[in-house]
């Protein structure tokens, strides 16, 4: 579902952590996010997502981790 300001708050909790990274909303209704940081803040914005936004309806979180590293520039919403 979108709508729900979901990327927008995602964003304010990532930006508050110091989290490097982008999040959009993709094609399917998805929102998908990229992040890098310190670990703990890394997964309390995961749990976070769990969440979610208060009129949002989360029904699942897929994790992957990937190899690299982001530029370090912020944290994007798109």
């Amino acid at each position: 579902m979108q709508g729900v300001f979901f990327r927008a708050s995602f964003g304010d909790v990532a930006r508050r952590r110091g989290l490097d990274g982008w999040v959009t909303n993709r094609a399917d209704g998805a929102v998908e996010a990229e992040v890098q940081g310190n670990d703990d803040d890394v997964e309390e914005a995961i749990a976070w997502c769990r969440r979610g936004p208060e009129l949002a309806r989360v029904d699942s979180v897929e994790i992957s981790e990937e190899p690299g590293t982001l530029p370090g520039r912020g944290f994007r919403v798109s």
